[in-house]
């Protein structure tokens, strides 16, 4: 993979060195679940090996760290950019693996794009991806996804060839292709999971509504508490809390939301919901004893937290496939209809919630 600083300039990712000598049949056979033999025969470009059999051995030397030898290296088809809002929410590291990976897969470079606070704008990291000749771009998470921002951004840069895939925000101005989760459904499936723990005061943490998944997420959580609940709809959005993003904003919507009597908490991510289990703790309350939290996309090591966290888990997989396949029809000439692509989410029940007392 290659990352693109702000400044622009390129650099290799580091690597191991697999201990400093040649690939050890013996380790890549067992990475790969194969016999040494059949490791054998993939090094040194011997026929007889099945497709399949031969990529696992491939990405066994690359998990390991081993450069493959230079007549296995095969020339990229192309580099492809994929720019992402920050690296601190582990979602976003969790979308980028899958993306890099399956890109990789198909023969491309992905150029790794991260925007930092005080540093490179969207518009100047995709004029110097477009500088670079990159063959097209993935966005998670952009300005796609900001009603307030001029989505012209995105038609200039379909008029100029580039092609593109917009994965979490849907513009109705951009003709793209689109890849998201059901935000609606997510904050339903969270709150009727709460109402069936017997709980009847269900508040929603969630970031800046000028951002389309923020927004989506309140019509599905008002719609429910209103289905479910019986709770009139203006009664309803005043159970919503617009906050920041990330652990601060999640613990100060709690603390509202407390103060307004929940006893059952959905958050916008997963973050925010370590806040309000953080604002929770800070009353003298405890989770899930006092206050049930609900988070939204099961990053990486989330179920590991104190509690386990109850969240909503985006398919990350699924959706980063589908927003690779569309882009490299785009590429290849293939375009598929551009539309958005609705991937339904899936509730995972841990820890955080419970029955309430």
């Amino acid at each position: 993979m290659t990352i693109l600083t702000p400044r622009g300039d390129a650099r290799s990712e580091p690597r191991g060195d697999g201990g400093g000598g040649a690939p050890r049949l013996a380790d890549i056979a067992a990475q790969a679940r194969v016999s040494e033999a059949t490791v054998s025969r993939v090094l040194n470009g011997k026929a007889g090996v099945a497709g399949g059999t031969r990529t696992r051995v491939l990405a066994a030397l690359d998990v390991l760290g081993y450069e493959r030898p230079v007549r296995l290296k095969r020339r990229s088809a192309g580099l492809v950019g994929l720019v992402i809002p920050e690296l601190t929410n582990p979602i976003f590291p969790a979308f980028a693996q899958v993306i890099e990976q399956v890109l990789a897969g198909h023969g491309y470079t992905p150029v790794l794009c991260t925007q930092m606070p005080g540093g490179a704008t969207e518009d100047e990291l995709v004029e110097q991806l477009e500088e670079r000749g990159v063959t097209g771009i993935v966005f998670l998470s952009g300005l796609h996804a900001d009603t307030s921002a001029d989505p012209a951004r995105y038609l200039e840069l379909a008029a100029r060839g580039v092609p593109f895939v917009l994965i979490n925000g849907f513009n109705e101005h951009i003709d793209a292709h689109f890849v998201s989760p059901d935000d609606r459904s997510a904050a339903r499936m969270a709150v009727r999971h709460l109402v069936e723990l017997g709980h009847e005061r269900i508040g929603l943490a969630i970031g800046p509504t000028r951002y389309v998944p923020s927004r989506r997420k309140a019509e599905g959580f008002v719609t429910a508490v209103h289905g479910l609940l019986g709770v009139r709809r203006e009664e309803a959005e005043g159970l919503v809390r617009s906050t920041l993003f990330g652990v601060e904003g999640g613990h100060a919507a709690a603390g509202v939301l407390l103060d307004q009597g929940c006893t059952g908490i959905v958050c916008g991510s997963d973050l925010m919901a370590l806040g309000a289990i953080r604002a929770v703790r800070g009353r003298g309350l405890d989770v899930p004893g006092d206050v049930s939290v609900v988070g939204f996309d099961d990053s990486p090591l989330i179920a590991f937290t104190d509690p386990p966290l109850t969240t909503v888990r985006q398919p990350v997989q699924a959706m980063a496939t589908a927003a690779v396949d569309a882009l490299l029809e785009e590429i290849e000439g293939n375009p598929v209809q551009r539309t958005e692509f609705v991937f339904q989410p899936e509730l995972v029940v841990r820890g955080s919630t419970a029955q309430r007392r």
